[in-house]
């Protein structure tokens, strides 16, 4: 295994598809960072129509509000069981059902 070439300060690293740092300090790729602002977005707009503050999705989904406002931007890595809670709290069934299209023939 070749060892890493040095850089010198004026010297740029080779460029790398990171996007951002999520909440939980996990290094994103451009997708990923894509994915979860997108999201946080379908989150906060179905969130909206049915009219709900953080708060009462926080109750009604077992999720700290200050969790849901880093999912909202995009910067909340969440997990698959959360997301099914959001789903639930908020009435999604895309969310609540994702293989609902799916035909097996």
């Amino acid at each position: 295994m070749a060892p890493k070439a040095a850089h010198s300060r004026n010297e740029l690293p080779p460029e790398e598809p990171v996007g951002t740092i999520s909440a939980g300090g996990t290094v994103l790729s451009l997708y990923e960072s894509e994915f979860l602002s997108q999201l946080g977005e379908r989150v906060r707009t179905l969130r909206a129509q049915r009219e709900m503050s953080r708060r009462e999705l926080a109750r009604q989904s077992g999720i700290s509000e200050r969790y849901i406002a880093q999912i909202e931007a995009g910067r909340g890595n969440v997990s698959i069981v959360l997301l099914l809670r959001l789903a639930q709290a908020i009435r999604c069934e895309s969310f609540s059902n994702p293989f609902a299209d799916l035909k097996v023939e």
